[in-house]
């Protein structure tokens, strides 16, 4: 595909908080003919995701926070999510232990990486790694909350799964990746865990 794309220019916009730019490139369509197109892209790094469960609980651990893009867009802004957090030049695996118990308080030692995804594509440059790991309650060594200097303010939340899924049904929770976790648990995770009952 690289041949397909040549950079024509690129402009910086914003590098405040992270960084947009726009971009100016020629794309050889299907048909064979160059067009001239123009994007903005806002990089913000590479992040990770982690659902905890407990399969014997039938439990997820989940986290409240305000978000202020959703509010903007007319949502309350606190938001329903899986704990996640950028890379910050770590490893995926290293850095999502780091995140889950600055956010919840829970330590993992082992996580399982599920899969990888662009969560929108069109317009924003990071990839988000997606893991799941089991907690009980000996995990539990902080209380949690995030990081306060990086003004987080982070409820944590224990649900049984079938509330978390009925929570996506009912509109509770529109967090993206935390749907798509959630989803994965409830196909994989404690389904399997009932055909070994």
């Amino acid at each position: 595909m690289r041949e397909r794309v040549r950079i024509q220019k690129v402009e910086t916009l914003s590098d405040d908080w992270y960084v947009l730019k726009k971009t100016t490139f020629d794309l050889l369509r299907s048909d064979g003919t160059w067009q001239r197109q123009s994007r903005e892209t806002y990089d913000r790094g590479n992040g990770a995701t982690i659902l905890l469960y407990n399969l014997a609980q039938r439990t997820v651990v989940l986290t409240r926070q305000f978000r202020f893009p959703a509010f903007v867009n007319g949502h309350s802004g606190l938001l329903v999510e899986a704990a996640a957090g950028l890379l910050d030049e770590a490893t995926p695996e290293d850095r999502i232990k780091v995140e889950v118990e600055e956010e919840t308080g829970y330590r993992v030692d082992h996580v399982r990486k599920i899969f990888e995804a662009f969560m929108s594509p069109g317009s924003v440059t990071e990839k988000l790694h997606f893991f799941v790991a089991e907690y009980d309650g000996s995990s539990k060594v902080t209380r949690g909350g995030g990081n306060r200097i990086e003004g987080e303010d982070i409820e944590v939340i224990e649900l049984p799964i079938n509330d978390a899924i009925k929570a996506i049904e009912s509109g509770a929770i529109e967090d993206g990746k935390t749907i798509m976790l959630l989803q994965y648990a409830g196909m994989h995770l404690f389904k399997q865990a009932d055909a070994h009952v």
